[in-house]
């Protein structure tokens, strides 16, 4: 395996600590995973976030560079996916001190409140609800621990409320009625479904140990595998957002970008199985694309190139013959826009 030294060498210790508790199984008895657990904190990734928090627990736009919002519901949570994904949960006291600032914006429903209008674009000021007003805050409490507080559970029957009885999520409503789909959000299986939304409502079911599983869970994936793009220049791109490389930008279009290493993470913990043509399909696709040396290579932002491929590496290694994952989506090839015939 070429890659192991080839990862090891990376300067975060973030990332070497989770090679070797992730990939290499290292017990957490061992010295170097040890020391490698008391120089995170010390890791330039981590350290300047801690020193922008706030003494609320929260991070602004004027402090994060890369998170494009004023809103700072917004801006802490995508603060706590990144160190979620680092390996830090609850039990790290600025997350503790995030966490509680995030659950003092909770609505008494369970949902967290819609942006003010002069945050939102155009495209998003006409909508009254938005299923990624919860999941986007969600997703950060959920990747730093918190699936079991009740506060959390609300989140979730919230968001269920919202669900489209094909097991989609819309993109929202307006003056009463779903919205409209732009093509490159559409869901190839679903009328009202937008990819977008329903991919992170799904995240945030995949982060909870319990409800990863659930038939929600596993329906929604099942109509995102339906939609078939096999792009090499969004691959790894939510892992650069994570680590404040690409700048993190929008609400409808959060996670537009159809990236395959996010969707065989969701596919992994969702415990859908390789028997899957549409999944193989994406791995055969991810292997022809591994460098020589064992890693995936990302031309726009090199340094994200090992945690790219750390994350990958973690995806093909749990995901497994699930004789208990059923598909039900066909393989459809994917067009944005249907282009027009001319009429003459």
């Amino acid at each position: 395996m070429t890659w192991i030294p080839l990862l090891l060498i990376d300067p975060s210790p973030c990332l070497r600590y989770l090679i070797l508790k992730e990939l290499l199984n290292r017990p957490k008895e061992d010295p170097e995973v040890i020391e490698l657990l008391k120089l995170r904190v010390q890791d330039p990734l981590v350290k300047e976030l801690i020193k922008l928090q706030k003494p609320n627990g929260s991070w602004d736009s004027f402090s994060i560079s890369r998170i494009e919002s004023k809103n700072s519901v917004h801006i802490t949570s995508v603060v706590l996916q990144r160190l979620g994904f680092l390996g830090f949960d609850s039990s790290f006291i600025p997350i503790r001190k995030a966490a509680e600032f995030m659950f003092t914006k909770q609505l008494d429903d369970g949902s967290w409140q819609m942006p003010r209008r002069d945050i939102l674009v155009d495209e998003e000021n006409s909508y009254q609800m938005m299923p990624v007003q919860t999941a986007i805050p969600l997703l950060g409490l959920l990747m730093t621990g918190y699936s079991t507080d009740k506060r959390v559970e609300r989140a979730f029957d919230w968001l269920l409320e919202q669900k489209l009885d094909d097991g989609a999520w819309p993109v929202g409503i307006s003056a009463g009625i779903y919205g409209g789909i732009a093509g490159y959000r559409h869901l190839v299986h679903s009328k009202f479904g937008c990819r977008s939304n329903t991919t992170t409502v799904l995240s945030c079911f995949a982060y909870h140990p319990k409800l990863r599983s659930s038939n929600e869970a596993k329906r929604a994936l099942d109509l995102i595998l339906g939609t078939n793009i096999k792009l090499r220049n969004t691959l790894g791109f939510t892992i650069a957002r994570l680590l404040g490389l690409e700048k993190s930008f929008g609400w409808i279009t959060f996670m537009a970008k159809f990236d395959i290493a996010h969707l065989l993470n969701l596919c992994w913990r969702v415990g859908a199985s390789i028997n899957d043509e549409r999944i193989a399909d994406f791995i055969t696709f991810i292997r022809k694309e591994q460098g020589k040396f064992g890693l995936w290579e990302n031309k726009r932002y090199p340094q994200a190139s090992r945690w790219i491929s750390f994350d990958l590496l973690r995806s093909l290694s749990n995901l497994d013959f699930n004789k208990e994952w059923i598909s039900l989506e066909p393989k459809t090839p994917f067009q944005a826009y249907i282009k027009k015939k001319r009429r003459f």
